[in-house]
């Protein structure tokens, strides 16, 4: 629709980038905006101002902000991954994971939630995972993921809470993308029993799910198939 912007946070990532092509290919929004680290201006999770900054020049651009999906997280580095044990916690990898999955979330909802319309549809997205339901957490491990996790979806919580008394239409949920195809999970594919997505099916998964949600479920996940994951 005629200047209807929906915007795409992590663009340069697998998933994200995923987003930027299925919605140009549906025609829904006049624009789609894509911000990474390596955009102009660039998001750095992990640098308040560049957020702040990049929601600043956004909104002098005068566009109806009808979606925004925040498309980022950190799994693994180059030499960390999910801990298997308590004897491999390391509390600076701990504080990365929080770092990365909830208080960089937390702070693009601050900055980007005000420049969304305060009637009409409004919708919101977070990258998830089932791994951050405590009802769902039969295998334990990953604790550091896992606990960034459940920061998020309680951060979702209150946020939708907090903006629906704002905008009753507005929709704001975490997603859980299932197995993808990039990056992020390459170093994970033993579990031969998890479907397998490329970033483009679930980009248009996700989108689907989106598009069938209301705003009375605001504040909940989501899996790629629609199903209401229990916290």
């Amino acid at each position: 629709m005629a200047n209807e912007c929906a915007v795409i946070i992590g663009a340069s990532g697998g998933i994200g980038s995923a987003f930027v092509t299925e919605l140009n290919a549906r025609g829904r929004y006049s624009d789609v905006v894509g911000f990474s680290r390596h955009s102009a201006p660039p998001i750095d999770l992990l640098d308040e101002a560049s957020i702040a900054d990049a929601a600043s020049q956004l909104g002098q651009a005068g566009l109806a902000l009808r979606l925004i999906i925040v498309a980022t997280g950190i799994l693994h580095s180059a030499d960390k991954g999910p801990e298997k044990s308590l004897r491999e916690l390391d509390p600076e990898w701990m504080i990365e994971n929080y770092r990365l999955n909830a208080v960089g979330p937390a702070l693009i909802a601050k900055h980007f939630l005000p420049l969304m319309p305060k009637n009409g549809p409004a919708c919101m997205a977070f990258l998830s995972a089932r791994v951050g339901s405590i009802s769902d957490n039969r295998l334990g491990g990953w604790h550091s993921y896992r606990a960034s996790k459940v920061a998020l979806n309680m951060l979702v919580r209150n946020m939708s809470v907090e903006w629906q008394r704002k905008n009753p239409q507005a929709l704001i949920v975490g997603l859980h993308p299932g197995t993808v195809e990039t990056p992020l999970s390459a170093p994970f594919k033993g579990n031969p029993a998890h479907d397998r997505f490329s970033p483009a099916q679930a980009a248009r998964q996700m989108l689907d799910v989106l598009e069938r949600l209301s705003p009375d479920q605001s504040g909940q996940l989501f899996a790629y198939d629609g199903s209401l994951i229990a916290p």
